[in-house]
């Protein structure tokens, strides 16, 4: 049997484990290894020389992780802790709550999210690899929305259907101050077994140290204690208050899997939701970063993220698939204009009237398909390709 036949995001599989594809191999839009990297792309320098289970510094780094990784102290909520999740996640930049999805909603998102990810894999690779490398990313990893060719998925109806859940919509009423927020996409990211290398810590948004009037609006809406200076602008300490709890862009992450030492669990250093300076580079990185995973976080559970956070992936040495699909969220005074057009009407008229709401910005006319939907490509070029003639045919 074809290991795509049987692909599944959670247990084990025989997909990934490539030996064929060097570490820190990085392709351009074309597949084509570079031969000098860009300056903002990170090769990982201690990552093991050989992508196999059985190469000696994969069986070190391998025993490293099983004493040592995972976050010291990770705090799980419960759903209906509304008050505490956001606390946290005002404090650390993110939080965890378990049980966000329910078995049946758990079962379709995993089913959604192994049918993608076939869809990726199923392009064949090149030079006796077993796949294609996504553009820019390091080996075995891909993100469900840049490998879209619409950069979304919005437009298919699982992803949409976690818009609005009775687990989330109380905690982001209350991290954004209220139900007037909106959807900006949807996708999310995943690694196979036998990604090695760690990707670089990074933040998805750059620091925003604006102070527009509906920026200051949500501050006082989520109560925050304001002061103003002799010339009525808000003082130094306020200014950072309203920094620190009005993210632009917020993020939930879903589990399709438990986070476990060796399977790759996202990496999230917190309180780093509001600095100034860059996080450091993988050669230059503390361990205790490289070790501050959400290890302990089970299948069904959401990664609630302030997407300013530093954070970044790890290695996989497992045998499971680590898929965190996701719906992004953008506050209310964020300008929706590069999000628009990514759901289809079609889409949007069987949501809920709150999920309507939330995804006003992003819906198209009706009858109208967005621009490369349903086109999944590791490559640049080709997705390019796609959404062109898409644009060409309408």
């Amino acid at each position: 049997m074809d290991e795509l036949d049987a692909l599944s995001v959670h247990g084990e599989t025989e997909v990934g484990w490539c030996a064929a594809t060097a570490p820190n191999e990085f392709v351009d839009k074309d597949g084509v290894p570079y031969a000098e990297r860009p300056a903002h792309i990170q090769p990982d320098p201690r990552a093991p020389s050989r992508r196999d289970r059985r190469d000696p510094q994969v069986k070190a780094l391998r025993g490293r992780l099983r004493e040592t990784n995972g976050l010291r102290g990770l705090e799980i909520v419960a759903p209906d802790e509304v008050a505490r999740a956001a606390r946290i996640f005002f404090r650390d930049g993110f939080v965890v709550v378990r049980d966000a999805l329910d078995p049946e909603r758990l079962a379709r998102f995993r089913e959604a999210s192994a049918r993608v990810l076939r869809q990726i894999l199923e392009i064949p690779g090149v030079g006796g690899r077993k796949y294609l490398t996504e553009t820019g990313r390091l080996p075995h990893r891909y993100s469900y929305g840049t490998a879209s060719a619409s950069r979304q998925l919005l437009h298919d109806p699982v992803w949409a259907s976690m818009i609005d859940l009775p687990t989330t919509r109380p905690i982001l009423e209350a991290i954004f101050g209220g139900a007037d927020f909106q959807v900006v996409g949807a996708g999310g990211d995943l690694c196979l077994p036998g990604a090695i290398e760690y990707q670089a810590l990074h933040a998805d948004l750059p620091p925003d140290w604006s102070l527009s009037d509906g920026r200051i609006e949500t501050a006082r809406r989520l109560g925050l204690p304001l002061a103003t200076d002799a010339d009525g602008a808000l003082d130094a300490r306020s200014r950072q208050l309203v920094y620190e709890h009005t993210p632009p862009w917020v993020t939930c992450n879903f589990l399709m899997s438990d986070f476990t030492w060796e399977n790759g669990p996202i990496r999230q250093i917190p309180g780093t939701q509001a600095v100034a300076g860059k996080p450091p580079s993988l050669a230059d990185e503390p361990e205790w970063m490289r070790l501050s995973t959400l290890v302990g976080a089970r299948a069904g559970a959401v990664v609630i993220r302030d997407n300013r956070a530093w954070h970044g992936a790890t290695p996989n040495l497992s045998r499971e698939i680590r898929a965190m699909p996701n719906v992004e969220y953008g506050a209310p005074w964020l300008d929706p204009t590069p999000f628009r057009g990514t759901m289809p009407h079609e889409v949007w008229e069987h949501l809920s009237d709150y999920a309507q709401r939330l995804a006003r910005s992003v819906k198209t006319d009706p009858g109208v398909w967005p621009a490369g939907a349903g086109v999944m490509h590791p490559l640049l070029s080709s997705r390019r390709k796609a959404k062109e003639a898409a644009g060409a045919a309408s």
